[in-house]
């Protein structure tokens, strides 16, 4: 796109590796900055000639300045990180992306880093580090379980927990396996996979069995913590929307000494009959006044899936409203 009253300014990057990380795979993360901000970028090297509004320049510089810091220090840039600069400094042109990646988790086993992708990811994280228990509630896509397994891998290999409990209702309609085919295992295996691939993200595939036949890792349904007191562990309960308020009730109080408890769920997406309440909605509204208990909220500027699901999400919230 062509501006009338285009301005030019020239930014040079004396790292040509890192400059080739920077733009992407055939340029692509300029493509993605020239299409979302109206500007042109032509590439000679390690030097770009970016042409365009006044505002718009010092927005792309600021954009590209920052995260090509962040490759110099060692942090991966992806496309949807390109998104995210946009969107975030966009929205306030003095925040310092770096202190985003100060919270950020390194795993040993896979040698990633894993740093929160927006405000609202690093505000959970903290959370979690400095309460005992935390509500992590939003729609799909935000990571809250993903970054609550990254903290609780984290926390078992530094030696603050003794195990790692990964829990989530088993099925929607109060767990009811009997009907479906298979023994047990078969039966659970569906409602817990996505918690089993979330850790082939973190650990690789012979140190997770070797964990679950230690008992160091355990991943069970809900219906399974009923008369247990979880004491020493990093707990998560996932999909927590599905649970009844019983089921709440009976697994808030099973959290022992030394444990720290991340329940997640989505409250849009409750599969539960009519005739149930939500036994995380229930929560909300009954322990919200509970010292020691923290309850973070993330939203659509917060999904680190494809672009698209951001956008899906926010369509939908006004089509409800």
């Amino acid at each position: 796109m062509k501006h009338s009253t285009a301005q030019v300014i020239k930014l040079n990057f004396d790292d040509n590796n890192l400059a080739r990380s920077l733009f992407g795979p055939h340029d692509n993360n300029l493509r993605s900055i020239e299409d979302r901000l109206g500007v042109d970028i032509n590439v000679r090297g390690g030097h770009l000639h970016i042409s365009g509004q006044k505002e718009r320049i010092k927005l792309v510089e600021n954009i590209l300045n920052q995260l090509y810091t962040l490759l110099k220090k060692g942090y991966p840039i992806l496309g949807r990180d390109i998104e995210q600069a946009i969107k975030l400094l966009s929205e306030d042109d003095n925040l310092k992306l770096g202190n985003l990646y100060l919270d950020s988790i390194f795993i040993p086993g896979k040698k990633k880093v894993i740093a929160p992708r927006s405000t609202g990811q690093a505000q959970y994280m903290r959370a979690i580090l400095q309460n005992d228990l935390v509500f992590g509630l939003g729609p799909a896509g935000t990571g809250k379980t993903f970054l609550a397994m990254a903290m609780a891998v984290t926390s078992f290999l530094k030696g603050e927990v003794s195990r790692i409990i990964l829990t989530r209702p088993a099925i929607e309609a109060g767990e009811k396996l009997g009907f479906l085919p298979g023994d047990l295992v078969e039966k659970i295996d569906p409602y817990l996979r996505p918690l089993y691939d979330a850790l082939h993200d973190m650990l690789d595939s012979e140190k997770i069995l070797k964990m679950l036949e230690r008992g160091d890792i355990e991943v069970a349904p809900l219906a399974f913590m009923r008369g247990r007191t979880l004491a020493d562990s990093f707990v998560i309960l996932d999909e927590a929307q599905n649970t009844t308020r019983e089921q709440m009730k009976m697994f808030l109080t099973r959290i022992g000494l030394g444990s720290k408890v991340v329940v997640t769920g989505d409250t849009t997406q409750i599969d539960l009959p009519r005739e149930k309440m939500s036994g995380l909605s229930h929560a909300v509204n009954v322990l919200k006044d509970v010292e020691g208990i923290a309850f973070h909220f993330m939203n659509a500027s917060d999904v680190t899936r494809h672009q698209l699901v951001g956008r899906i999400i926010t369509a939908y919230e006004k089509s409800e409203q």
